[in-house]
């Protein structure tokens, strides 16, 4: 499957977890919670100790989300990755998309290995219809650099 194929797949899904949200209002991931959960998806955050974030219910374990999720967002340190990704494959999620600067290669292989499918080096927000007027411009700046998924 092309990296394009890959994205579409992934974001075709309308439920997704996502690891790597936070208390803290001002990182990516409560971001991403935030775009994501507008744009219709159904989002199921991550977090070991937290109940809830921002009116999101929070599971404390990828091997606890109910049924049906289609991917796992990452958005955590790239060690973090690699236990994230076989928690993934135990519960049978086929799809992951690690946030850039959430990848590592020992995590991406894994998940080729595993049977998972992987996207990395993307941004999600720039790909979640629809985009903000700024990923927009990310967006069309990457097409013409040559950047995007093929």
């Amino acid at each position: 499957m092309s990296s394009k194929q890959l994205v579409a797949d992934f974001l075709s899904q309308r439920k997704l977890a996502l690891v790597g949200v936070s208390r803290n209002r001002g990182k990516f991931g409560n971001a991403v919670l935030k775009e994501l959960s507008t744009k219709g998806y159904q989002v199921y955050p991550v977090h070991p100790q937290a109940a809830t974030i921002d009116g999101h219910t929070c599971w404390s374990s990828i091997l606890n989300l109910p049924e049906g999720v289609g991917g796992v967002i990452i958005v955590v340190p790239p060690l973090e990755t690699e236990k994230i990704v076989r928690d993934v494959a135990k519960a049978g999620i086929k799809r992951v998309w690690m946030q850039q600067g959430a990848e590592s290669a020992a995590a991406i292989r894994f998940c080729e290995e595993n049977g998972v499918q992987v996207v990395h080096r993307e941004c999600i927000l720039m790909f979640a219809e629809p985009t903000a007027s700024y990923h927009k411009v990310h967006r069309w700046i990457w097409r013409m650099l040559g950047k995007l998924p093929r």
